[in-house]
């Protein structure tokens, strides 16, 4: 009887889907139904776990054929994530025949992994003690909402030392992260010291055994504002404390008023003002201060009290208020193939938005991912396309692509394609990437990224290509980085960028030199750099000891310095020390077997890197650039590469000073670079098309292939998002 009942059932789940004309299966979520829908058009699911459910049943049961497409067409509304949705390998859908997730109408279909709370739960602060603890500038300003009717429990306080993403949760006011009350405010910039008391770093001769080894710094901190704090119910300081390449979230343990010394509850790992090539000053500003809570868009929460405290951004009537709280991926995928989704919104999330693991051939078009403490997609397996997304507002990176088998030389073919990348980086500082790449074989194409403090591009690996990427308004805060980052490891070989426009990086500043376009850092080998455009980038191409990378056909226009190349490798104590794991590069190669095949046959001379002079920045080369009015140096070669640069190929490089003005560098002779100099009565006209507003295209006929005649033309046109069904218009690259 009981089979009977069951058979019912899912006879009946059958025949409620819709079915097409061409043999699809159509299933229905609306978020705003009563339970107990069976999936069709008129009583749609509630969820899209019940969707989900509901197929896998179907399948086992026999409902549904693997030559089956099936669709769950999402309606408008807000869907509350309070828990992971999982697809695993039974979820798949089938060659020709995939499952796909689908928004009725794009970008209306949202899902958060948070709570929205009405703007009227908001109301004015009249507890004395705390009105008392504001500026008066604020007083008056700032709203309170009392938490406890939305969470059961008291929320989990900081860490005494963490990086990237504090813990849960976050405010968002009409699509955008609030900021956690902080000093100084976020307009003014960083707070800076240049005097450490103790570094934190071990004193081997200390007589008090605990300072043997990493303890927690105290440096002097000239302003007296730290006076007015609460230290003891919690402070913490964001601060590039060494080096401008790596941050940390410290809390302070105590301060002496008379003194002005800052005392840290826990070490860095590289000390406090250790010691870096770069500016004497270190900076930090000082977060999540009750105290400090004295700016627009600024809130606080008292995590024990659940009383959530904030200075409205914007007016209060009609504003979107979501406190993101879920802290596990919103989307997670392992072992699943043959999936789409196709015009959903991932939002306000604690962590990562989507998660794929040992995934194939799925999807992801023409989604939003936005507004997350974590990463918008974390990729690992082959053959998985993420494109035409909107990726912003994110904690950490955009896009992680990994996959394919780098010992034997296999390629993943997962492509990252027309997504548009921005305001990300906002918890983890550095090395959070717009995209990130591992792995053989991903491909990276005519995708937009900007605005971010640091790499645009992080990646290793092998026979990657990052083609018309457009990247501008990165690295915005840090030193020593690229906008294309990748370093210390002669295997990542065989990758190729190639017609990217990169611009406008740093902070605006022409005469700004440790922000770079392309950076292959301590000794990266085998890349290709080919056919790119630099413009107002910084140190435009920066070989850092690396040996057999090719740099042709590329365009450097108003960088204060266009090509790079050291020989670190003959003078750093570090390279290749086996006492250092990450600057072990031999070891590193031995991993791969790199002196047999596959990697043998792939890359000849780095199986003969022992036996030729290692240390060396050897096989390099430099042909057919062109360098337009680079204000300080066309190219820059330390000393010890100089005595080598007849055993480079460099050859037919065009070094361009437009006005002839004598700020302007010029090739000074070397071989391989001619210099092509106008006057201020007469200015070479190379032929762009309008440089004036940012259009790098030469014209048909332009001078620069009569000077340069193995120059090839870049299809600037090209670069950047392109038109699709998902993006119907071009925005103006700006």
């Amino acid at each position: 009887m009981k089979k009977n009942i069951l058979f019912i059932l899912f006879v009946s789940l059958f025949v409620g889907c819709g079915l097409s004309e061409n043999g699809e299966k159509s299933f229905y979520v609306s978020p705003n139904v009563k339970d107990g829908g069976d999936g069709s058009k008129g009583k749609p699911f509630k969820s899209l776990i019940q969707a989900r459910d509901s197929i896998r049943q179907l399948r086992k049961n026999g409902f549904l054929k693997s030559n089956e497409v099936v669709t769950i067409y999402i309606s408008p509304g807000i869907y509350n994530l309070d828990a992971t949705f999982e697809l695993t390998s039974e979820d798949s859908g089938f060659k020709g025949a995939p499952v796909i997730y689908k928004a009725q109408k794009n970008n209306t279909a949202h899902f958060y992994g948070g709570t929205v709370i009405p703007p009227g739960e908001f109301h004015p602060v009249n507890d004395r003690t705390v009105i008392d603890r504001f500026v008066p500038e604020a007083r008056g300003k700032v709203l309170v909402c009392d938490l406890s009717k939305y969470f059961s429990k008291p929320f989990e306080q900081f860490k005494n030392r963490y990086r990237g993403a504090p813990v849960a949760p976050w405010l968002y006011m009409n699509d955008k992260p609030m900021t956690l009350a902080r000093y100084p405010n976020e307009s003014k910039g960083w707070a800076e010291f240049s005097k450490a008391i103790d570094t934190g770093l071990p004193k081997q001769d200390a007589p008090d055994p605990s300072l043997r080894k990493p303890h927690p710094g105290s440096f002097v901190f000239e302003d007296d504002r730290p006076a007015r704090w609460n230290i003891d119910e919690g402070v913490w300081l964001l601060g590039y404390w060494t080096h401008d390449w790596f941050e940390e979230v410290i809390k302070v343990a105590s301060y002496d008023k008379e003194k002005k010394i800052i005392t840290l509850a826990e070490p860095h790992v590289y000390g406090v003002a250790g010691g870096t090539w770069g500016a004497a000053k270190r900076r930090f500003y000082a977060l999540n201060l009750l105290d400090e809570l004295d700016s627009p868009g600024e809130w606080y929460l008292d995590r024990t009290k659940m009383l959530l405290y904030f200075y409205p951004l914007e007016k209060m009537e009609n504003a979107k208020i979501v406190l993101a709280s879920l802290t596990n991926p919103m989307v997670k995928m392992n072992g699943a193939k043959y999936l789409k989704f196709i015009g959903i919104n991932f939002e306000y999330s604690h962590s990562d938005g989507v998660v794929m693991q040992n995934t194939a051939e799925i999807e992801i078009a023409g989604c939003t991912i936005a507004d997350l403490a974590g990463n918008g997609v974390v990729l690992n397996g082959n053959s998985n396309i993420i494109k035409s997304c909107d990726i912003y507002n994110l904690g950490q990176g955009g896009i992680s692509l990994n996959g394919g088998d780098r010992k034997l030389l296999v390629s993943a073919n997962n492509l990252a394609i027309n997504n548009h990348i921005h305001h990300y980086g906002i918890f983890q500082r550095t090395y959070a990437p717009g995209i990130g790449v591992n792995g053989c074989g991903q491909i990276v194409k005519n995708n937009r990224i900007h605005d971010a403090p640091h790499n645009a591009v992080l990646y290793g690996g092998n026979e990657h290509l990052f083609e018309k990427n457009e990247v501008y308004r990165v690295v915005l805060e840090t030193g020593d980085a690229g906008a294309f980052y990748s370093g210390r490891d002669w295997t990542s070989q065989g990758n190729i960028l190639r017609h990217n426009f990169i611009h406008h990086l740093g902070e605006g500043d022409l005469s700004h030199i440790n922000t770079m376009g392309v950076y292959l850092d301590d000794c990266d080998c085998g890349d290709t750099l080919e056919g790119n455009i630099f413009y107002r980038s910084g140190r435009a191409i920066m070989i850092g000891g690396g040996r057999d990378n090719i740099v042709i056909n590329n365009l450097v226009v108003e960088c204060p310095i266009g090509i790079h190349i050291d020989s670190r490798g003959t003078t750093w104590k570090q390279w290749n020390n086996p006492s250092d794991p990450s600057w072990h590069l031999e070891a590193k190669a031995q991993r791969f077997n790199y002196t047999q095949p596959p990697w043998s046959t792939k890359y000849p001379k780095l199986a003969r890197i022992m036996q030729e002079e290692p240390q060396w920045p050897l096989g390099n080369v430099l042909k057919n650039n062109v360098f337009v009015d680079c204000s300080k140096r066309v190219y820059d070669f330390d000393g010890n590469t100089r005595k080598i640069l007849d055993r480079l190929e460099i050859s037919d490089n065009l070094v361009v000073n437009t006005s002839g003005a004598p700020e302007i560098s010029t090739s000074k002779g070397l071989k391989g670079f001619r210099d092509l100099i106008g006057t201020q009565d007469s200015f070479v006209n190379l032929g762009f098309k309008d440089l004036a507003k940012g259009n790098l295209t030469f014209n048909k006929n332009a001078l620069i292939y009569k000077e340069l005649s193995g120059f090839k033309p870049i299809p600037f046109e090209q670069i950047g998002l392109i038109d699709d069904d998902y993006r119907k218009t071009i925005p103006s690259k700006n």
